[in-house]
């Protein structure tokens, strides 16, 4: 289990909240070091974030999860309204970096695609691995954390939720989630129930950022077409042109597009269409010959929904 710190142990290990590696809407991640020489990342909760609940389901759906493409949880502060968790130091940062930066930062195409099945297996594990099911519910480029051999690790825990392997379908308050990333069946209860899928179709939306090193959504293209990047690559993927962004071998456009049809199958709209992640693992570790392109029909439904939603 995670070992609980002292508030007074979280300012030692940081040097007195020295080194700010980021912030974001849950707080500030620090470096810091333990006793043993070993280099932690910890994240600082603002105090305002009402009954704990996020810091709740961190501690608990992390502190059970042991797996390499899972970001390990060392331990913990509560004390009084000091809020930090302690995790393994990732040398290389968040994904999102490597994706949307080009020049000496970007990562050769084998190396992205060993990224990319790494996620899908923790992502596997979470749904499948652990006596409760864990849905993630925030896959983004931002929350995979790559080590100093680049292995990627899924993290960030706060809008988790946990439920039985025997159950199918969950019931949520409200939506959650990144925008761009967040499911459909979040917003539209029709399409279908929330499930593991959501965190599938996040999986999807990341690999198409991945594939054209880009946000998907890109409100200031100057053509509608090239507005919402999934109608666009897939609309050359349909008419069997090589999808070449920039100068790639044979093999490097080959990895490309099987990342491609697998992504548009992991964005169908309706859930029950998509596949499971282990589906999508042997998908990704097939020949891409063999991949079947998934019907158009999706990829007009998500580019309706998502340009009604601005």
């Amino acid at each position: 289990m995670p070992i609980r710190y002292s508030y007074a142990e979280i300012k030692k290990i940081t040097g007195g909240f020295k080194n700010k590696l980021g912030q974001g809407g849950f707080g500030t991640v620090f470096k810091g070091k333990l006793q043993s020489g070993k280099l932690v990342a910890i994240k600082l909760l603002k105090e305002s974030k009402g009954n704990g609940q996020d810091f709740i389901n961190e501690v608990a759906t992390i502190g059970r999860i042991h797996h390499v493409n899972v970001v390990q949880l060392i331990g913990f502060c509560a004390e009084m309204k000091k809020q930090a968790l302690v995790y393994d130091f990732m040398t290389n940062g968040s994904l999102d970096k490597f994706i949307f930066s080009s020049g000496s930062s970007s990562l050769s195409w084998q190396k992205m695609f060993e990224i990319v099945v790494g996620v899908g297996r923790g992502i596997e594990y979470l749904h499948n691995g652990c006596a409760m099911k864990i849905l993630h519910f925030d896959i983004k480029p931002h929350n995979i954390l790559l080590d100093e051999n680049f292995n990627p690790k899924v993290s960030d825990f706060g809008l988790a939720k946990l439920y039985p392997v025997d159950d199918s379908i969950i019931s949520l308050t409200a939506a959650r989630g990144t925008f761009g990333y967040m499911a459909h069946e979040l917003f539209y209860k029709s399409i279908g129930g929330i499930s593991y899928k959501a965190d599938v179709y996040s999986f999807g939306m990341m690999l198409i950022e991945i594939v054209g090193k880009r946000k998907n959504l890109n409100a200031s293209a100057e053509h509608s077409s090239q507005v919402y990047f999934p109608t666009w690559i897939y609309d050359r993927l349909q008419l069997g042109e090589n999808i070449e962004l920039e100068d790639m071998t044979e093999s490097e456009n080959s990895i490309m597009r099987k990342m491609i049809i697998v992504a548009f199958w992991c964005i169908q709209t309706k859930p029950i269409n998509r596949p499971s992640m282990t589906k999508v693992l042997k998908m990704l570790e097939s020949e891409d010959e063999l991949l079947e392109i998934p019907p158009k029909s999706l990829i007009f439904s998500v580019d309706m929904s998502c340009n009604d939603s601005e």
